[in-house]
């Protein structure tokens, strides 16, 4: 990696990324490029250990032994492709002493309000290596669950997440494990607030497309951004000891422009070619505000003020929030049911 953009964000600004895929070659690309971190989710573990199958043939074939539920084989199967690549990630966490080289391990999507089964799945995620960081929903349910994940020295990150009022209530509840962990001795978990970015761009375009709306497609690619941004401001001026985390991008703007913020950025390896390839500005721009004049224009669209607003939507909303329903469906459906169904 020679003078690329890529690099000169890890080493000149507080801006660092997590690699976005559990293939192992993938994977390997992505560590020599400088992730100190890996995002996987029911759709990436599926797509990796069918990529990787003859790589891990003989732990796949000793579950498929086990003849298990398929609830409990898709479990199973996730944790091979999950724990392969914690093995590759541990020396960087032992060397930071846990700062770096987390793995996310996200539970059933299909499960997304059972609190109780949540709770259960995190525990047994957490015991599969020192360096998981157990994703669940940024849902009523799941915003419980974190809390007392955090409270019990669960590291977490909270997923199916693209908006302010979301990120809020993440920090927040994060704030309140802490706070339990301490009054009982116990070292709290860190905590991730992920908002993909680029899944509520989709999401925006498709409803300003649909009512007709006077939005152009450049403010659509702002309209991630300015969230981000706000969030991002809202962090520091709180105080907040959450870490935002953000995932899904669409384009290489969306590290362009937020280049410079003391966050995580989870990048797929197509992205990252972007980042290597392309001579891009290098300057840190997360504090150049969105122009005023694309705020007003995307505040026409009640879906984009519920999404920029702090209390633009309640913890009781975010379930039925429209990305919310489309992500957990695609994780789902091309995800945790493939490896229910993994022969």
């Amino acid at each position: 990696m020679q003078n690329t953009y890529l690099q000169w964000v890890i080493e000149n600004t507080a801006t660092i990324w997590w690699h976005d895929s559990a293939e192992a070659a993938e994977l390997d690309l992505g560590l020599a490029r400088g992730a100190v971190g890996v995002t996987t989710n029911p759709y990436l573990a599926n797509l990796a250990l069918r990529k990787d199958r003859l790589l891990w043939a003989p732990a796949i074939e000793e579950v498929f032994a086990q003849k298990l539920p398929p609830e409990a084989k898709a479990e199973a199967l996730t944790r091979i492709a999950v724990t392969r690549t914690t093995e590759k990630l541990l020396p960087q966490y032992h060397a930071s002493q846990g700062q770096k080289g987390l793995v996310c391990a996200q539970v059933n999507p299909l499960r997304a309000g059972d609190r109780e089964c949540m709770l259960a799945m995190a525990n047994r995620f957490h015991r599969w290596a020192p360096n998981i960081a157990v994703k669940l929903p940024a849902t009523s349910a799941g915003l419980d669950v974190l809390e007392d994940c955090v409270a019990a020295g669960i590291t977490v990150a909270a997923t199916v997440s693209f908006t302010v009022p979301q990120v809020v209530a993440i920090a927040e509840r994060h704030r309140k494990g802490v706070e339990r962990a301490r009054a009982n001795g116990i070292e709290p978990g860190k905590c991730f607030a992920v908002i993909m970015i680029g899944r509520l761009d989709d999401y925006l375009r498709e409803v300003a497309h649909d009512n007709q709306a006077s939005i152009s497609e450049s403010d659509i690619r702002q309209a991630g951004i300015a969230v981000t941004k706000r969030a991002y401001t809202i962090y520091r001026e709180r105080g907040y000891d959450a870490i935002l985390l953000v995932a899904a991008l669409r384009g290489e703007y969306h590290l362009t422009e937020l280049a410079g913020a003391d966050l995580v950025m989870s990048i797929a390896p197509a992205f990252q070619e972007l980042f290597v390839t392309r001579d891009l500005p290098r300057e840190e721009r997360i504090d150049v505000p969105v122009p005023s004049d694309v705020i007003e224009r995307l505040c026409t669209m009640p879906e984009f003020l519920r999404s920029y607003e702090p209390d633009g939507m309640s913890v009781g909303d975010f379930v039925g929030f429209g990305p919310t329903q489309r992500t957990l469906c695609q994780f789902c459906e091309v995800g945790w049911k493939l490896m229910e169904n993994f022969q």
